[in-house]
């Protein structure tokens, strides 16, 4: 019994525990703005991050902390830092280090986004280790400490190496460093490296696999401003940093004075480099707000273009409606003038049906040349736009759409835009006005080209159909594997020669099938004009696969 009671308060202390840890780590989390990191075999990346110790230490100061951003990668596994003191290098390095480590033991990271592989080593060789106690000075305490981190480095370590290759002669601590940095490398460590040592920018810039990065500095006041840029080396500015420090003026201008020709033509380079990258970047972010503007500009002329083509296409299309209308006008007074009634009927049905086939064809053709110039396929392709007379030349008579009048070309006003002569009247008509060039045998008073203009202006008009011989004319018509439209219109030919021909009966074959064709040639015939009864076939003559038709007479 009093194990059970023992059991069940370790098993309480232990959730409690847990509780008290979510909480600590949700409220840290809010304190501090975290992100849940998340995990890749092949990439170092933080956005925006912040080391929370110095965070909470500068906002106690009233101070801003700067966020650090870097990237490495499997093809790029070597970060080479570089720039002047307390500039940030080793800051960036702990703050690298400490926040894998919080993503590994499931804590959220101080940044706006982070992504790590999972290490199974965290190698570092920060500060002075030396001492009296063990004989060890500053330099053979770094390369001891070094020799145990080169025997355990492996694909899967972060390597954190601070100022690599000092506390020696600096020619040989330059070998040393690059040597010690080539060895990590080819390990396949992650390795963060700060130096000053000119060797290993130069050995970052020519070997694959490492990228250079500099602590960032203020160009006119030279102090560090703690922005590390990838990609570019940073220059020490040892000088300008114990000037800016308060350092003896007479002992600045003398080192000044010692140093060497090269490093100062180096130091220079440096210089200059991060003076035009910072004007490449402020040029590049004028071209993103140049670009941005332009796309503004773009969808806005996109939407002038929409409205206005709308427009067009809605007057065109009042227009093609009212010539359409006009058009029925003329054809039905035409048909009026004729007294021959019989011969009316015949002629308003069938005036009817055209016009039907008419419109529909004619709105086929419109929409097709309405897609085609919003998509611009009709562009610089003649074939695209038939209905554009392409040959005109002064004194040329033409038919002008608009109007449905002759005109005479005066002259070319200017590319595609001629003045014509309309009697008395001179006015100037665009190329695609224009419906043909006409020769000189079709201009009439009356056009021979419009039957029914001509009809209309004559009096006493009556119309006689002739018969046709009957030997050639055919008693049947197979319509099987046609469409429906391609059905009717054969058979609406068929039918007229049939009629002029004066067969009695013809027999319209249209197969079983699904019945599609067979309902759609039916209503066809029940509105023809010619057709005076229709009956399916006996089934020694096709049964429901064929309809015999009988003619008027």
């Amino acid at each position: 019994m009093v194990g059970d009671y023992a059991q069940a308060l370790v098993e309480g202390a232990r959730v409690l525990a847990l509780v008290d840890s979510l909480q600590a780590r949700a409220r840290f989390a809010r304190d501090y703005d975290c992100v849940a990191p998340t995990i890749a075999p092949d990439l170092v990346r933080l956005e925006a991050a912040r080391h929370p110790l110095l965070e909470k230490r500068l906002r106690t100061t009233g101070g801003h902390i700067v966020p650090l951003t870097l990237e490495l990668t499997a093809e790029a596994r070597q970060l080479i830092i570089s720039g002047p003191n307390t500039g940030g290098k080793t800051v960036t390095l702990k703050t690298t280090a400490l926040l894998a480590m919080m993503a590994q033991a499931g804590l959220p990271v101080s940044s706006t986004a982070a992504t790590f592989p999972v290490f199974t080593a965290f190698l570092a060789d920060i500060g002075d280790a030396q001492s009296i106690e063990a004989a060890l000075s500053t330099f053979s305490a770094h390369i001891t400490n070094l020799d145990r981190l080169s025997r355990l480095a492996g694909k899967q370590s972060l390597v954190l190496l601070d100022e690599l290759g000092s506390s020696t002669d600096p020619e040989e601590g330059s070998a040393l460093a690059v040597a010690i940095a080539s060895h990590f490398l080819t390990a396949g460590a992650w390795s963060l490296i700060s130096t000053h040592h000119t060797s290993l920018k130069v050995y970052a810039a020519n070997t694959p696999g490492v990228l250079n990065a500099a602590a960032g500095m203020d160009e006119v006041t030279l102090a560090p401003n703690y922005q590390l840029r990838l990609g570019v080396p940073g220059a020490s500015a040892g000088i300008q940093t114990a000037e800016r420090l308060g350092l003896n003026a007479s002992i600045v201008a003398a080192a000044r004075q010692r140093l060497g020709s090269q490093q100062v033509d180096i130091a220079r380079f440096l210089d200059r480099l991060h003076n035009e990258l910072t004007q490449l970047e402020a040029d590049r972010k004028a071209a993103r707000e140049q670009q941005y503007a332009l796309n503004q500009e773009r969808a806005k002329l996109a939407r002038e273009g929409d409205v206005e083509l709308r427009n067009r296409t809605r007057d065109l299309e009042s227009k093609l409606a009212s010539l359409l209308k006009d058009f029925e006008f003329q054809m039905r007074e035409t048909v009026r003038a004729i007294e021959d009634r019989a011969a009316q009927q015949k002629l308003s049905k069938e005036a009817e049906r055209r016009m039907a086939r008419l419109r529909r064809e004619f709105q086929e053709s419109f929409n097709q040349t309405v897609v085609a110039h919003r998509t611009g396929a009709d562009q610089g392709d003649t074939n695209a736009q038939p209905h554009i007379v392409r040959h005109v030349a002064e004194g040329d008579q033409v038919r002008l759409k608009s109007l449905h009048k002759v005109a005479t070309i005066q002259r070319e006003v200017e590319k595609d835009l001629f003045e014509v002569a309309l009697g008395p009247i001179k006015m100037r008509v665009k190329r695609d006005d224009i419906a043909e060039v006409l020769r000189p045998a079709e201009i009439r008073p009356i056009e021979r080209a419009d039957p029914l203009a001509a009809a209309r202006s004559q009096k006493n008009v009556h119309v006689t159909v002739s018969s046709a011989n009957t030997d050639d004319m055919r008693m049947e018509i197979n319509l099987i594997g046609r469409t429906v439209d391609e059905a009717t219109s054969e058979l609406e030919k068929y039918l007229d020669r049939a009629f002029l021909a004066g067969l009695p009966r013809v027999r319209v074959i249209h197969g079983h099938g699904a019945g599609i064709l067979r309902r759609g040639v039916r209503e066809f015939l029940k509105s023809h004009p010619h057709v005076a009864t229709l009956t399916e076939a006996p089934q020694n003559e096709g049964g429901q696969g064929a309809t015999l038709v009988e003619l008027r007479q």
